[in-house]
């Protein structure tokens, strides 16, 4: 089954994704919004999973941060990318069949990861997810609106999956969520069981 990414994108897109950040980084760019607002939504010492980790970006900030990250991404370019941050445990794995035995106490998905995948797929992206979240985890995602994956599908992914919502931002940084917006971040819990 090929993902949007996979059809969307070579080997050479990839190794050019890499570049790109390299570049944003050398410039001093802040690549780290994404780090900070997960930050602020977890507790210290978190275990966290990057689920679609791109390069390791966002896993490695959070690492600096204090959080014990395991990482797993399908891209095997961006993979190899993520495997030479030593803070990171990284596997090379698809979201929809995801079976790392354990649970972690937060699972983000930054940077387009839902709106890269098979058409069809993410609610058992979802599935998995919430499957290796600890009860009481936090889910967080963040996606461009003008994809064929809408907010109003995420939604119902999650009510489906057994989400619940908390919080949706227009941006990585808290700006308020319009209809309008270019961009969505989501926060759901998995609920805790009742004793």
């Amino acid at each position: 089954m090929t993902t949007r990414w996979q059809a969307e994108n070579s080997a050479d897109d990839s190794a050019r994704y890499i570049e790109r950040f390299d570049r944003l980084a050398e410039r001093g760019v802040d690549l780290h919004g994404e780090a900070r607002m997960v930050d602020a939504v977890v507790s210290p010492a978190s275990s966290i999973l990057d689920a679609g980790c791109g390069t390791g970006r966002l896993g490695a900030e959070l690492a600096r941060r204090g959080h014990r990250v395991t990482a797993v991404d399908l891209d095997p370019v961006l993979v190899d990318a993520a495997r030479s941050r030593p803070e990171l445990e990284v596997h090379l794995a698809d979201l929809t069949t995801l079976d790392l035995g354990r649970t972690f106490d937060a699972v983000v998905a930054a940077g387009n990861v839902l709106v890269f995948m098979q058409p069809g797929t993410e609610h058992t992206a979802l599935e998995r997810i919430w499957a290796h979240l600890a009860d009481d985890g936090v889910f967080v995602t963040g996606f461009a609106t003008d994809r064929e994956y809408t907010v109003g599908m995420l939604d119902e992914d999650l009510a489906a999956a057994g989400f619940i919502l908390e919080h949706r931002f227009a941006t990585w940084d808290l700006r308020p969520w319009h209809v309008d917006a270019d961009w969505a971040v989501t926060v759901a819990r998995k609920p805790a069981l009742l004793a």
